[in-house]
């Protein structure tokens, strides 16, 4: 068994492969020089922490334990089908009967003239550090889109002292996924921290000097920074499986127990694309920790013959300024909402298909207020529930009675 991407969902697989009791070889391959490490915290603890650890998910003496090989700091660089080999970086080869390609995704990068070395993205460990470094009181930082890293990183900006202004291109932040309703609450906390949030205007031109960045928008306003950190979206890594003919489709297609369209290859996390039977088998990639977790435990099964479909609920979540977000499923999916109000403010938007199924629910609130909430919801939407909009909307009826109906 080789595994190709050595982040989350790469590191997970490996470890699932011997909890599930196989005794076979396990190679892990990974182009950074770390152990497997979780990637959430990179726009949290590892900037605001007093010393920047790496979350490991296994250290070298359980890998060691469980005898997997982990190879790191070289690339995969071609895949022989028909021979079942894979070709390193460093010259050398590896035989594989089962292979999984879980090698994530990608900062899409900003097609502009003028950036320089102080304009940055955050995706690997050493790049928080060296975006660490900046982050003190007296810098600035210009942070370019308005999604979930770059909240994340201006309120860890703010957090150690350093002025943060947020550029968001759209009309508003968040607009992947989150309701203007719940993005607008975001945006005042971010807005009572001292971050300048704006939105709705486009960048005309960069400057890197090499000591300040300099940012025309397109109403002639300028922005100074110290850094520049961008930040939007990522691209799947899609390389290595098209270079060795497997279809691609928003990332590396994979059918519902995550195959490609070769039977010994299977894709997983951040880089693939998959059916969801819930949304009628739509085809979508996530880009979510919790999925690359999942993921991960379902390739291995599969590599094992289990041939186990995909069937989990999408989850998101994000924490910013004692506020936590949830959302579960594709409010994309939905056409009509009803709001059920909690205590300390949180409150959960329900968003329900045109037949009155439930597709998502979209919470903020203080600490973990809307968690125990969306977790129903996500069970409900993964029965297919219809509740009446009614119930869902009344704070006196539990949702763990809908669910029991």
């Amino acid at each position: 068994m080789v595994i190709i991407g050595a982040g989350e969902c790469g590191g997970r697989a490996a470890l699932a492969l011997r909890d599930l009791g196989y005794e076979g070889p396990v190679t892990l391959v990974g182009d950074e020089p770390h152990l497997p490490y979780e990637r959430p915290p990179l726009s949290k603890e590892a900037m605001t922490s007093e010393a920047p650890l790496i979350k490991a998910i296994a250290s070298d003496e359980l890998l060691a334990e469980r005898s997997i090989r982990h190879i790191h700091s070289v690339r995969a660089v071609a895949v022989d089908r028909a021979a079942h080999t894979l070709s390193l970086s460093d010259g050398s080869s590896l035989a594989y009967d089962k292979l999984l390609l879980a090698t994530g995704s990608v900062p899409r990068k900003l097609p502009m003239p003028g950036l320089g070395g102080r304009c940055v993205y955050l995706r690997t460990f050493n790049d928080a550090l060296a975006i660490r470094a900046h982050l003190s009181a007296g810098n600035r930082v210009a942070i370019i889109g308005g999604g979930f890293i770059g909240l994340e990183l201006a309120a860890s900006s703010r957090k150690l002292g350093a002025a943060a202004t947020v550029l968001e291109a759209q009309p508003r932040i968040l607009m992947r996924g989150v309701p203007a309703e719940i993005a607008e609450i975001i945006r005042k906390a971010h807005e009572a921290e001292g971050v300048k949030v704006l939105t709705g205007q486009g960048i005309t031109a960069i400057a890197d000097n090499g000591a300040e960045v300099r940012i025309t928008l397109a109403d002639g306003q300028e922005v100074v920074a110290d850094l520049a950190v961008i930040g939007i979206g990522a691209i799947p890594v899609t390389a290595l499986a098209a270079e060795a003919g497997l279809a691609i489709d928003n990332g590396i297609a994979v059918d519902e127990t995550l195959r490609t369209d070769d039977p010994d290859i299977f894709a997983a996390g951040d880089c693939c694309s998959f059916p969801l039977a819930v949304y009628g088998w739509r085809r979508v990639r996530l880009e979510a920790w919790r999925n690359a977790q999942e993921q991960g435990l379902l390739a291995a099964k599969n590599m094992l013959g289990a041939d186990e479909a995909h069937a989990t609920v999408p989850w998101f979540w994000s924490d910013q300024y004692g506020l936590t977000l949830q959302i579960a499923g594709l409010s994309d999916e939905g056409r009509s909402t009803v709001r059920r109000d909690l205590d300390d403010g949180a409150f959960i938007l329900f968003h329900l298909a045109e037949d009155g199924r439930l597709v998502a629910a979209s919470g903020i609130g203080p600490g973990n207020a809307v968690a125990r909430d969306i977790r129903l919801a996500e069970m409900l939407i993964a029965k297919r529930a219809s509740p009446a909009p009614e119930a869902l909307g009344s704070q006196s009826v539990k949702l763990k009675s809908l669910l029991a109906a």
